[in-house]
Parts: structure tokens; sequence; C-alpha cells
């Protein structure tokens, strides 16, 4: 039996990657709706549209609780059930409530990605140093001044850590979405296993890999050059 799975494998290996290169030959795997091309800009887009949303709300309560030290229980408490809560169910439940489209699977991905960046964006600006934070406010700083020129920028690593974190968790839910359904890459799973064409399924799930890698670094390339813009600064 095990020498017939040892033959079997490479057999299916080879099969499978046969169908791979006729699916990727194939001229219309690239062009039209349905095309990798268009489903990548999707997902790109998907993914950058709930990141926003996410940060826009994580953000001002994660500088907030962080600046002031107030809520930092409820912030952790928060993040943490967040983070149990599972997507898919959660995606689910929402598109029986409001209806297959944009607004339940918008809002399963900010569900999910609300947590790290409020959790990074509380515990950086609480991390600062409390004497760095003194003398600001012995120079003079007002505690809005001493927010944006000192917590923020000492903070911006611990930061950009919990939006990059988002970014790839986003980027690796997106395919799920698929199922409501919307676009995507997620589209070639989905597609794929309805018709059996493991080609797409393969195919899907390797460039959901490569988007996932490639953002991540120009995330962390953009996330250092505004390290390197927003230093500390110092007032008299």
């Amino acid at each position: 039996m095990t020498e017939l799975l040892h033959l079997a494998a490479p057999l299916a290996a080879e099969s499978i990657g046969g169908l791979v290169k006729a699916f990727l030959a194939d001229p219309l795997t690239w062009r039209g709706e349905a095309g990798i091309p268009n489903r990548l800009l999707e997902h790109i887009g998907y993914s950058l549209a709930a990141l926003a949303i996410a940060a826009g709300i994580a953000l001002p309560i994660g500088l907030a609780v962080g600046h002031t030290g107030r809520g930092r229980f409820v912030v952790v408490a928060l993040s943490g059930m967040l983070r149990a809560v599972p997507t898919l169910g959660v995606l689910t439940l929402l598109a029986l409530l409001a209806g297959l489209g944009l607004v339940p699977a918008y809002a399963a991905l900010v569900i999910l990605a609300v947590p790290p960046i409020l959790a990074a964006t509380a515990t950086g600006v609480a991390g600062v140093e409390p004497l760095t934070v003194d003398a600001a406010r012995a120079q003079g700083m007002t505690g809005s001044q001493v927010l944006w020129g000192v917590e923020v920028p000492l903070a911006a690593p611990v930061i950009g850590a919990g939006l990059r974190s988002a970014l790839l968790q986003i980027v690796a839910t997106v395919p799920i979405i698929a199922i409501l359904p919307l676009g995507g890459l997620g589209r070639f799973v989905i597609d794929g296993l309805q018709q059996n064409d493991y080609a797409q399924v393969v195919v899907g799930a390797v460039v959901v890999a490569l988007l996932a890698l490639v953002l991540d670094l120009a995330a962390a390339g953009i996330l250092k050059l505004i390290e390197r813009r927003i230093r500390p600064v110092r007032q008299p």
C-alpha cells in the first residue's frame, strides 16, 4: 500500500501541474472580469478598503487609550474577545441578517482586523518611557503635542506591526467572501471546488500567498519611510 502511495503521489502532482499549466496558458485566464488581473485588483481593493475602515476605528481608540491610560482593561478584553470570533461564522451570521453583498463582507473583515491594530496602538503609545513624556511636558508641550510629537513617533514601529498583521490577516481571509458571492482571488478557489477544477484552486491559493508576501513587503517599506519622517520633535 505504501509503495502504491509513493507511486501515485508523483503522478498526481504531475497531473495537477499539467492542469495548472493548461489553465495558465488559456487566454481567458488573463482576460475579462474573471481573469487573474481583474480578480487580483478586486482582492487588493477589498483588502485595502477593509484595512482603512478598521484603522479608522481602531487607531483613534488606541491612541486615546494609550495616551490617557483609561480603558486599557476594556481594550485588552475586547481585543481578545474579537480575536476569538471565527470569521466564517461571523460572515455567515451577517449574511443571514443583512443579506449578501459588501456589507457583511466588510463587517467580518473589519471585526478581524480591528483587534491587532487596536492592541498594538494602545500598547505602543502606553509603552513610551514615562521619563520621556515627563520631559516633553516639562518643556511646555501640551497633551496633544506630546501625543503626536513624542508618543506616536516612538510607538510607530509597534503600531506599524499591528497594521501589517491586520493586513496579512485580511488578505488571507478575503477569499472566503467569494461565497457571498463576491469577486477577488477567492473566486478561483470557490469556483474551482464547485467545478472540480483543481487547477483553479491551486492557482488561486498560490496567488493569494504571493500577494500577501508582496503587500507585506510593501507595507514594511512604506511604514519604515513614515517612521523616519515622524521622528520625535523637540520643542523648547
